[in-house]
């Protein structure tokens, strides 16, 4: 018998975690923070020592107790890749469980650097393997990591393969075809497992109402190169902001900073905690071509060097969502000193995610840069998630005999369930669209 819980992530996006049961085995697949939730009841953007109930109560990670009941019946916990909605509530949860942890090698760096800078102690093993490598779980269960491409290094679709066929868990990826960095999505295992059982497919539904092929990490690497490299920045300082953990990105970055003559200095906790991780397995080597800063005072005394030397620095920092406690908005506040000139660039490599806190703190931070009359480049950048036309060809290559919506508000997730029903599947028979705290039996 193979049984599903929705844990979160299935009434918003953040906080993803699902639970299935085979038999009498437990896997939990992804166990993630709601970001916005997290900094507003903390009032903080790093981990610090809280405790878990209220944590669950707050909407800051997902609430476990809904599962009590499979508590001593699990295995492993298996994060699919390192962005935060995905695994930054083990350090908070992971204890209650008597498991290890499984995932891959730069997944396993940057929870291990979360771990280690805030002096939290798990007692789950941490473990990794490869993508597209295979762990015998149990006498029952076989766990198979299969390679995507997403907007970090080493992201994996997980498949779990039981005596009742594969239960394929897709939550993010996206298929690019000509990434900057790493292989391509392993489209011939997705098409092997198509001939095989796939029993359900539990999938990402982000941007399953848009109704497109996702564009290239490529294409976002153009269209830095043409802001970059293509307007006069001479004798003005350039400051670019992006997801810290978006390594493809970074170098796409430092590969042009480098064209414009510049000295680059990456600057904030964040970046250097993914770009050590990024090092330290291999994905990138940013040591020879990059100053990296992590504390504050380290930053202060580079921007007073930086602000004689205007047009010899490419500064790349963290605030790309206006987060208050980041490098940029520490600019702008004044709490670290720093003089922008008219005609600077201010470059925005990604795009606001839509809470009405990220949307508020970017509104703030932009006009503050505005009052300085810098020229602001806004939306430089492609998502890292599957549209709808991806997940169409996902359905097609797998061939699951039922499908789950996760990752998403009920508009995303009745939008893929939507898709699927256009595809031939039944609402309510083989398509089950779960709120968090939903179980489904298959």
């Amino acid at each position: 018998m193979v049984e599903i819980c929705a844990v979160g992530g299935y009434n918003e996006v953040g906080k993803n975690s699902t639970a299935v049961k085979i038999d009498d085995e437990v896997y939990i697949l992804d166990l993630g923070l709601h970001l916005e939730n997290y900094i507003k009841y903390t009032e903080d953007e790093d981990f610090i020592d809280v405790n878990p109930k209220e944590l669950m109560n707050a909407g800051a990670v997902p609430d476990i107790s809904i599962i009590d009941d499979w508590k001593d019946k699990v295995k492993l916990i298996l994060p699919t890749h390192a962005h935060l909605d995905h695994l930054g509530a083990i350090p908070f949860l992971s204890n209650k469980f008597k498991a290890n942890i499984m995932c891959t090698p730069f997944t396993s760096e940057v929870l291990k650097g979360i771990l280690t800078e805030d002096k939290i102690k798990l007692n789950n093993k941490i473990r990794s393997m490869p993508s597209n490598s295979t762990f015998q779980a149990s006498s029952n269960v076989k766990v198979e990591f299969i390679h995507v491409t997403h907007s970090t290094p080493h992201t994996v679709m997980i498949a779990l393969h039981t005596r009742e066929g594969i239960i394929l868990y897709a939550n993010d990826f996206k298929f690019d075809l000509t990434p900057t960095l790493g292989k391509k999505p392993n489209f011939k295992r997705l098409e092997e497992l198509g001939k095989q059982n796939v029993l359900a497919l539990i999938c990402d539904s982000t941007y399953a109402s848009d109704a497109r092929k996702m564009p290239s990490e490529s294409v976002a690497k153009q269209m830095l190169k043409e802001v970059m490299l293509g307007i006069d920045s001479k004798n003005k300082h350039v400051v670019v902001t992006t997801f810290a953990s978006h390594i493809a990105r970074l170098n796409s970055i430092v590969e042009f900073g480098q064209k414009m003559g510049r000295k680059i200095v990456f600057m904030g906790r964040s970046i250097s905690k993914y770009v050590r991780a990024a090092e330290a397995t291999g994905v990138a080597n940013f040591t020879n071509k990059v100053e990296v800063l992590k504390w504050s005072n380290q930053i202060r005394k580079k921007l007073k060097k930086i602000a004689k030397d205007r047009g010899k620095y490419l500064m790349v920092v963290t605030g790309h969502q206006g987060e208050p406690k980041s490098t940029l908005s520490k600019m702008m506040n004044g709490e670290i000193k720093f003089k922008f000139f008219p005609e600077d660039h201010v470059i925005f490599s990604c795009k606001v995610i839509p809470t009405p806190t990220n949307i508020k703190n970017r509104q703030k931070l932009e006009e503050s840069l505005k009052n300085y009359n810098v020229r602001i480049f806004k939306d430089i950048h492609q998502s890292g998630h599957a549209a709808r036309e991806d997940i169409r060809d996902l359905i097609k290559l797998v061939k699951p005999k039922h499908i789950i919506p996760a990752h998403g508000e009920p508009s995303m997730t009745n939008a893929l369930a939507g898709l699927a029903v256009e595809m031939g599947y039944k609402k309510g028979q083989n398509v089950h669209v779960m709120n968090d705290g939903d179980r489904v039996r298959l």
